[in-house]
């Protein structure tokens, strides 16, 4: 009788133990945690997006501050040289050069001006598109947040029916003969966590295989019972 009782506290340690570990692959495996990795790949994605852009606006900025300091440079010397060439007592040759280089001068600034002004439309264009990119991206965060408290609170409520379920354990393993005990303890890791199921019928729980009137001898004989065809620990019901 004590070795049928124990066989049917394994089974009901068996049906705890599937519980937890159901509910241990729902943690890991809950729905929400895709919508959770979606988003967060997203937020990161328009993270680097923002940062390549300021780089790209810092490399504007700078551009334009070169080519502004040197269009200023340019407009300098290209009054001072007209001054000089408008102020007249130079040679024919004299003045043939300094107004060339006068003509030089004005088209470098013009094309000084044209070039701060066309990185100024760059650096404009690109602000915009950061602004985007960061509303875009203060929305996947506040997605992000939501979704991983929405996982904390389910993760939570998992944690505590696994908690109630481990406490029930304890109170049932002690129960179970420690050679059993042990023996369910090391088939179980190479069964998928089943190690202990019914026979009913001639029906073994574990493979569903029917086992012959002369198979269901060989394994009551056995201590445990054990099922001719998976190996699994078997209690008569």
């Amino acid at each position: 009788m004590e070795d049928i009782r124990s066989l049917e506290d394994l089974l009901d340690l068996q049906a705890v133990d599937s519980e937890i570990d159901r509910l241990v692959e729902q943690r890991g495996s809950l729905p929400i945690l895709e919508d959770y990795r979606t988003a967060h790949q997203a937020s990161q994605r328009l993270t680097s997006e923002i940062s390549e852009r300021s780089g790209r606006l810092k490399e504007i900025d700078l551009a334009e501050d070169k080519a502004e300091g040197e269009m200023r440079l340019d407009e300098e010397k290209l009054e001072r040289e007209e001054r000089r060439l408008y102020a007249g007592g130079l040679s024919a040759r004299e003045t043939e050069h300094l107004r060339n280089e006068v003509n030089m001068l004005r088209e470098r600034t013009s094309a000084r001006e044209d070039e701060a002004l066309g990185l100024i439309d760059q650096r404009d264009a690109l602000q915009v598109e950061i602004e985007e990119l960061q509303a875009h991206q203060r929305a996947a965060a506040e997605l992000e947040e939501r979704l991983e408290s929405d996982i904390q609170r389910e993760w939570s409520r998992i944690d505590e029916q696994v908690s109630r379920l481990r406490e029930k354990r304890n109170g049932i393993a002690p129960l179970v003969e420690p050679d059993l005990l042990e023996l369910y303890e090391a088939i179980r890791p190479t069964k998928e966590g089943v190690a202990a199921v019914p026979l009913v019928d001639g029906v073994c729980g574990g493979c569903h295989l029917t086992l012959s009137a002369a198979e269901r001898l060989q394994a009551l004989k056995a201590s445990p019972p054990r099922c001719v065809h998976c190996r699994r620990i078997l209690a008569s019901r």
